[in-house]
């Protein structure tokens, strides 16, 4: 079987900096790591996990918990961490909480995390105190991403913002019945996204002279699903909405749909926008406020690896930029909405 110690005779080094090579550690140039590592490819070496983390103490694991995995978001933002992680010889363990209030509580407040991993992602959740306070006893470092969390490293974008951008475009287009749909802003999960989109959606409104309406803010869930049962709750109603901003571009689609199935043409009947720009979002040719969901994973990545190499690292707040994207599903409003739902003509 074939050793470290043979591929550092083959590469005339040490097995010291074979190992660092092998181990994606500092103090070894990317022409030895490259040569080291087609080395060690060609004879046909793998190194051991659990010797590498018993010699060094480090597990080459980096945990990532995410509220729901089967979301675009969050597996956009996994997938990017992972590709970092894995450039850099370090496996991913996935803690998938499923929305379980229970599942959160077993990952944060139990001994879980301890010696399992090296460092932490945490995705889309504002820790509480208490979950700080143990995420900080770990001694490992962490990358909050979507939170601003002073004193920690996050990875964001500015969920006030980019819900403000949305609701210019609509204002400026001429809209100004403007419907809204979201997600709970309460609830054991804690989701950041949620609160500061709302935030912006009504801020955008009170800067334009209006007052938000209560009746036209519908809770989305943040799925398909969701969004289709809110489109229709927003567009039955006697005076329906011109323009609806959904806080993700899955609702958006879901509005699409119940405007499709109540007979409204899109841009013509209504306009809709949503944030995120999905992988699904240019098919739908839906006009949306895109934000960098696989860079986030990566900036994120690279935090906590820098951080396990660099014993003097300050956290770092990184705030990632959004884009408004205008495809075809927003427009200047062409009639005055009359009461029901159905298609009327010019």
């Amino acid at each position: 079987m074939t050793g470290i110690r043979d591929v550092a005779r083959e590469v005339e080094m040490s097995t010291a900096t074979v190992s660092r090579a092998l181990r994606g550690l500092p103090g070894v140039s990317e022409a030895t790591r490259s040569r080291v590592r087609e080395t060690a490819q060609r004879l046909g070496y793998v190194p051991s996990p659990s010797a590498a983390g018993l010699a060094s103490g480090q597990t080459r694991t980096v945990a990532v918990i995410v509220p729901f995995v089967t979301r675009w978001f969050f597996a956009a933002v996994v997938q990017g961490a992972e590709e970092v992680l894995r450039e850099r010889g370090y496996d991913l363990l996935l803690y998938n909480l499923g929305g379980d209030p229970a599942a959160r509580h077993r990952v944060f407040e139990t001994s879980l995390l301890t010696k399992r991993v090296d460092a932490v992602l945490v995705l889309s959740l504002k820790p509480s105190p208490e979950e700080l306070r143990r995420l900080e006893k770990l001694g490992r470092p962490v990358t909050i991403v979507g939170a601003d969390l002073p004193g920690w490293a996050t990875v964001r974008i500015d969920d006030h913002d980019a819900a403000v951008t949305a609701m210019e475009h609509l204002l400026g287009l001429g809209h100004h019945r403007i419907g809204y749909v979201g997600g709970d802003t309460e609830g054991v999960l804690d989701f950041t996204a949620p609160v500061e989109r709302l935030a912006g959606y009504r801020d955008a409104l009170r800067a334009a002279g209006r007052s938000p309406e209560p009746g036209l803010e519908a809770n989305g869930e943040f799925t398909v699903g969701g969004g289709m049962r809110a489109g229709r709750e927003l567009l039955e109603r006697p005076e329906r909405p011109t323009a609806v901003f959904a806080a993700s571009d899955e609702m958006a689609i879901g509005v699409l749909r119940a405007a499709r199935e109540l007979g409204l043409r899109v841009p013509e009947d209504l306009s809709v926008i949503g944030i995120d720009d999905h992988e699904m979002a240019g098919f739908f040719d839906l006009t949306t406020v895109a934000q960098p969901a696989h860079e986030q994973g990566r900036v994120a990545a690279q935090q906590v690896l820098h951080a396990l190499a660099e014993r003097n690292w300050e956290p770092d707040q990184v705030l990632l930029p959004t884009q408004l994207v205008v495809r075809r599903t927003t427009a200047a409003p062409a009639l005055r909405p009359g009461r029901g739902g159905g298609r009327r003509g010019r």
